[in-house]
């Protein structure tokens, strides 16, 4: 058997790359669940693996077994409500790309992109690209949120990938790091990828005309690398659901929140309807975001209205 890293997944081939930089287009045998969650794909870019080939012309692989990861993110599957769909493993930290307008900020994406990488303690920034097109309330409205997320941990960039602003200081942070990068359709990731290393040609689209919205150039996750880079490109979402966590996951999971819980009078307080609650005391105090909490707010809502047992259809 030989040993190699899943670089490139269009969903029932996956391309491997062994140490010695040999490419082989691989499938997989049986089933592969993640900690008994059921995944509309068992294999993720980043995954290192041992395969076996197989005595054909092209010599294509079969995986036979897939290594310990040391941490991964997963969404739900926006086409399999009751399973998970596995975006990246084994990665070094993550950016969201984002943008004020063209297209606008969806309401709450920049936490729910936190609550894929918060539980495995993977560090994460925001780029807000585009700020060439920003008027000046575009411009306070990316202040603000700057503030917000730099206040609790999270680095946050400004930049153009247009005229170049800010990508000195993003190319810094990917330096020797593998990174998932990810985004709304339509913000101009695969752009700012291209402006970060050039060599890498990746495509991209304008937005649609008709729409205003995000048309999907990236069609399936794939690793780049470049100098000591390496970068995970991933398809643009839509939006980012939440089939694999219970309410207190969540509470656990806003981490100035959980670093206030120890405060509350209950030790599982969800910090809505109970009484001394210090996440709601603190927001009161305007030292916790109440943007933050209105987003938390409707995760949890969310969550709670999908029903119980549609949402543990693998235990």
């Amino acid at each position: 058997m030989m040993k190699g890293k899943i670089v490139r997944s269009t969903g029932s081939w996956y391309t491997l790359r062994t140490e010695d930089g040999a490419e082989y287009q691989a499938r997989i045998l049986g089933k592969f669940r993640l900690q008994g969650l059921s995944l509309t794909n068992p294999l993720a870019v980043g995954d290192e693996v041992m395969f076996e080939l197989e005595e054909t012309e092209d010599q294509s692989a079969i995986v036979k077994e897939i290594l310990p990861r040391r941490n991964y993110v997963v969404r739900q599957s926006p086409r399999k409500k009751h399973q998970l769909h596995l975006l990246a493993s084994n990665i070094d930290q993550a950016i969201l790309v984002a943008t004020i307008v063209q297209p606008n900020l969806k309401p709450g994406v920049i936490d729910r992109f936190l609550l894929m990488t918060e539980p495995h303690d993977i560090p994460a920034a925001i780029v807000f690209n585009k700020i060439d097109i920003y008027n000046e309330e575009d411009l306070m409205i990316c202040k603000y949120l700057q503030t917000v997320y730099e206040s609790i941990g999270y680095q946050v960039f400004q930049v153009s990938s247009l005229n170049g602003d800010g990508l000195t200081e993003v190319r810094s942070y990917l330096k020797d790091k593998v990174t998932l990068i990810s985004g709304q359709s339509g913000v101009g990731k695969s752009t700012l990828i291209n402006r970060l290393f050039p060599k890498l040609d990746l495509r991209t689209a304008e937005l649609s005309s008709h729409s205003g919205k995000g048309q999907h150039t990236t069609t399936f996750a794939e690793m780049y690398q470049a100098d000591s880079v390496s970068v995970i490109d991933t398809p643009g979402f839509k939006s980012l659901t939440f089939n694999n966590l219970e309410p207190m996951d969540v509470a656990h999971n806003f981490r100035e929140f959980f670093a206030l819980s120890d405060s509350c009078k209950f030790p599982d307080c969800t910090h809505r309807d109970e009484p001394k609650c210090a996440v709601k005391e603190a927001i009161e105090k305007d030292e916790v975001s109440e943007l933050r909490y209105s987003n938390y707010l409707k995760i949890l809502d969310e969550i709670e209205d999908q029903n119980y047992w549609e949402r543990h259809k693998h235990m």
